[in-house]
């Protein structure tokens, strides 16, 4: 009996299977490739929804791939809206999340990380009646940014993350990334961009980007400043790893990692960069408790400074010296920037509460061009918070920030597993130099490098629960 149904259930899906691709085969025939093409999306984002569906991370893990890319996607690919995509991929993990809430232990989020992410998205929602009048649209396009992706990721490593497997996949992942960014740029760099690429440097970004004839690599970035940072950040990382308690295998891989990335960061001419790198530098040397290497670290840093500001050796090649401008207080854009920030001052001396979120930057442009805040560039995050917060947004902010990076310090300080310490050493000291280097550039407010902040930092918050045991306070094993 079974041999006869398991011969009919074979044969029904053998004539499905023919009668499906006649019918495709016509479709295809009078309308053309579209028709497969659309079939085969359709089957994926399906495939997609149900694994979702089944598993929220698979949301977040498409997440976190799609911050790398989805720049270049905007630069290639025209008339596809790539950027709600990030808000649809969040969404929807939230949506399954609560569909599987059983599976979660949601009191694992109720901590002061996801409270300060949730006082900064509530300032954002009071900055909607600010006195100022700034466009709703541009709050809307802003907040994207400065606050939704906060609130929406901080939870996430408490209620899902929450594995020593998840560090190490989320290590391998930003790394793993970040080079072949690395690479892509090389490309850029010595065969050229594409012609989407092509196209975004003459409406305008080569005036920032080909210097001297030099093109500033950008990879598959917002722009050269988000990503010279973002490989500085991610290069230090991979080189606190690589001096770490692991395989020689391991710390080969990460030696070559760190090569390649720091080699990325000055193809950039980022020069802020310079900073992030020697911020979390620092950072990373002195939560290893290893004073000596302190004092040996702090020597060769002043000695590296010394040789960008008091020699003229290496002139030649184009990166030095775009690095060495960034120690030079004649620079011309270094006071473009002075004066525009006493410029803002004047502005702002009666705005206590700023423009309104919107009012800079590239929102500010479109949709608050009637706004005189609009037409002062920022040139950095720091002031573009300031600018859109006043002063009184400017400290809550700076010191909520202050208050997360101090308490990651204590933390690592007082990790047990050596292993486990080196890895939140390599994840703090990079979110600082993410938000020192923010001073010069809007770097911590771009992708990818807001994801990884903030997800960075939800992981060194979380780590005294690896380091007593590995707990499951999330999804369980079977998802």
């Amino acid at each position: 009996m079974s041999k006869v149904l398991n011969f009919k259930n074979k044969n029904t899906f053998l004539v499905f299977g023919i009668l499906t691709s006649l019918v495709v085969g016509y479709f295809t025939y009078a309308f053309g490739v579209i028709i497969p093409v659309s079939i085969i999306a359709a089957s994926i984002g399906l495939a997609f929804l149900i694994s979702t569906f089944l598993n929220p991370r698979v949301a977040v893990i498409t997440y976190f791939i799609y911050c790398f890319v989805i720049n270049s996607l905007l630069k290639n690919v025209d008339g596809v809206p790539w950027g709600y995509m990030m808000e649809i991929l969040l969404s929807l993990t939230w949506f399954t999340m609560l569909i599987n809430k059983s599976k979660f232990n949601w009191a694992a989020a109720k901590n002061d990380y996801v409270y300060i992410a949730l006082a900064w998205f509530i300032i954002n929602l009071l900055e909607i009646v600010n006195p100022a009048g700034a466009s709703l649209l541009g709050w809307l396009n802003e907040v994207r940014f400065t606050s939704f992706n906060w609130i929406i990721l901080a939870p996430l490593v408490f209620l899902m993350f929450n594995k020593k497997k998840d560090v190490d996949f989320f290590l391998i992942l930003i790394i793993g990334m970040s080079v072949l960014a690395a690479l892509y740029g090389m490309k850029q760099l010595f065969i050229g961009v594409s012609a989407g690429e092509q196209k975004w440097l003459d409406e305008g970004a080569d005036f920032t980007h080909l210097v001297f004839g030099q093109l500033r690599v950008f990879s598959f970035y917002t722009d050269a400043g988000q990503f010279g940072a973002s490989q500085a950040e991610v290069g230090l990382i991979a080189l606190v790893l690589a001096m770490g308690p692991f395989k020689i295998w391991k710390k080969v891989l990460l030696f070559l990692a760190a090569a390649i990335l720091f080699y990325g960061m000055l193809i950039s001419g980022t020069r802020g960069a310079l900073f992030a790198l020697i911020s979390a530098a620092f950072f990373a040397i002195f939560l290893s408790k290893n004073f000596k290497v302190l004092i040996v670290g702090s020597m060769i840093a002043l000695l590296f400074l010394g040789f960008l500001k008091y020699t003229s050796i290496g002139n030649g090649i184009y990166q030095i010296n775009r690095f060495r401008t960034a120690l030079d207080p004649t620079d011309p854009s270094l006071n473009v920037r002075f004066n525009n920030q006493k410029k803002l001052g004047e502005i702002l001396s009666g705005m206590p509460f700023g423009g309104g979120v919107g009012v800079s930057g590239m929102n500010g442009t479109i949709y608050n061009s009637d706004k005189l805040l609009s037409t002062i560039p920022p040139d950095s995050y720091w002031v573009k918070v300031w600018t859109m917060y006043g002063i009184v947004g400017l400290l809550i902010w700076f010191s909520m920030n202050m208050y997360i990076l101090g308490k990651c310090c204590g933390i690592v300080w007082n990790l047990k597993d050596d292993q486990l310490r080196v890895k939140m050493i390599a994840l703090t000291a990079g979110t600082a130099g993410l938000f020192f280097c923010s001073y010069g550039n809007e770097v911590m407010n771009g992708f990818p490098s807001s994801m990884i902040l903030y997800m960075s930092w939800g992981f060194v918050l979380y780590s005294p629960n690896f380091d007593r045991k590995e707990h499951t306070l999330g999804l369980d094993n079977k998802a």
